[in-house]
């Protein structure tokens, strides 16, 4: 495997946004020791409903134009049953099959077999062999960033052998979107199962465990913090950028193609989801070294949560704005059109700029200027589980002093930004919005828990001197 171990050591200094340390107590990282009722019961129902949330939301586009009534009004008014829905729905074909073979072989030879060579021509790229944050059991594992060569290889091949040589047709993956969609849902329950079976029985790191005697949550929320296959296939950042976050991107185009050969042109609308959400993906993949201190990968063990959501709930839920276009072609007014694209830009402008300052607060040592002047910190200690004290510091200066999670401001514009461009026709595209909206003040709260069992007194310090965690005068 290729990490090293971080020696202890008496006293460490980290500097953050909000948290950030070279050690933690066990009771404190990645996800639950322990498991109550209310989490236990969100588990079982994420585990048997989401499945369905995904079919109910692609399913009410094949078959009732995207309005998510439909289906409800047909079965509660007698004029279909639900055999009658399911009749419909397109089975896994032998072509879906293949396509997805092929497509996540390729990605795994190209996280694998492309060592990265973009770091060594494009000025301010980092990539290559890179390390991640120490782990709970103070490893530190090494990381092959190459998923910015893999997007333009992938979408190189794409435009070659879809439009240059024609082997296929562009609109492949809408044409198969709901094959697809069982071939995703069985690649996901595999390496999710797969995940929880490693674990148990041949861990990459039987210390980097966590067990909490119920079977629904360690299946949920993995039981593994960093399971890989020989030294450099790790799950959790294949399946978090690759082979989602890259298709995020081609199933935009494959739509934008369908609309064009349903309706003879290509809306504005669809340019603006294209657009903006393509600035989003490759925003992941230019800083996936910088991702790789994120709670995805620093908190979160891999289970279901990451292996299925990755290989279904990403590609499928957050591709909804482009499947609505195709059946509903909406032509934006100019003025409505710029201010949607101003909107999505400066919600990226603010989530990059944020996380941008916390990561120069970082790795200068507070030693640089934000916004001009000299950063302030609150001065922070806490006590890890070997009962060493630590030193960490937590930024107040910049976007950091105007709320605690002032990035996750900047997401949520974007969110909006995409979804608007869909008008006002039909709920289904905003559903998007509303989960991030959901997920990011969950993920709000979680954090602060977390961070006030850290710090103590010195976060009650810190919460005093930024007062909101989201929005200012609100929240």
């Amino acid at each position: 495997m290729a990490a090293k171990s971080q020696p202890s050591a008496p006293k460490t200094k980290s500097l953050d946004g909000v948290t950030n340390g070279r050690t933690t107590s066990q009771g404190q990282w990645g996800r639950a020791w322990e498991v109550d009722w209310f989490s236990l019961a969100s588990v079982i129902f994420l585990l048997l409903f989401a499945p369905f949330i995904v079919y109910y939301f692609i399913m009410a586009c094949d078959q009732y134009s995207c309005a998510l009534t439909g289906p409800v009004v047909d079965i509660a008014t007698g004029r279909a049953q639900l055999s009658d829905i399911w009749a419909k729905t397109p089975p896994i074909t032998r072509k879906a099959a293949q396509l997805y073979t092929f497509w996540v072989t390729l990605q795994v030879l190209l996280y694998t077999s492309l060592p990265d060579f973009c770091h060594k021509f494009l000025p301010g790229y980092v990539g290559g062999i890179q390390e991640g944050a120490v782990t709970p059991a103070g490893i530190v594992n090494k990381y092959q960033i190459n998923g910015l060569q893999a997007w333009l290889v992938t979408h190189l091949l794409w435009f070659v052998t879809a439009h240059l040589l024609s082997w296929f047709s562009p609109t492949i993956i809408f044409d198969n979107w709901i094959p697809l969609l069982w071939c995703a849902n069985i690649l996901g329950y595999a390496v999710s199962t797969f995940a929880m079976v490693k674990g148990y029985l041949f861990p990459t790191s039987a210390r980097d465990r966590k067990f909490t005697g119920n079977f629904f949550y360690n299946y949920m929320m993995g039981i593994e913090f960093n399971p890989r296959i020989g030294e450099w296939f790790d799950f959790k950042l294949f399946f978090n950028g690759r082979p989602g976050i890259v298709a995020w991107t081609l199933i935009n185009l494959s739509f934008a193609a369908k609309q064009r050969e349903l309706h003879g042109h290509v809306t504005n609308a669809m340019v603006l989801v294209n657009v903006l959400q393509a600035v989003y993906v490759l925003d992941f993949f230019w800083n996936e070294t910088w991702y790789l201190k994120t709670i995805d990968i620093c908190h979160d063990h891999f289970g279901w949560y990451l292996g299925w959501g990755d290989c279904v709930w990403l590609p499928y839920l957050y591709t909804l704005q482009g499947l609505y276009l195709v059946y509903h072609p909406v032509e934006l007014s100019t003025p409505h059109a710029v201010g949607i694209l101003l909107l999505g830009l400066v919600g990226y402008y603010i989530f990059r700029v944020t996380n941008h300052q916390k990561d120069l607060f970082r790795r200068t040592d507070g030693r640089c200027l934000i916004w001009g002047r000299k950063p302030k910190a609150i001065e922070c200690s806490y006590t890890s589980a070997d009962g060493q004290k630590h030193h960490s510091k937590l930024l107040v200066s910049g976007f950091w002093g105007v709320a605690r999670h002032f990035n996750y401001v900047g997401d949520l514009m974007g969110s909006l930004a995409y979804c608007l461009a869909c008008g006002g026709g039909h709920l289904l595209p905003y559903f998007y919005i509303i989960y991030m909206a959901i997920l990011l003040t969950h993920r709000c709260l979680r954090d602060e828990h977390r961070c006030a069992s850290k710090y103590g007194p010195d976060w009650e310090r810190y919460t005093a001197a930024v007062p909101y965690r989201l929005l200012p005068g609100i929240f």
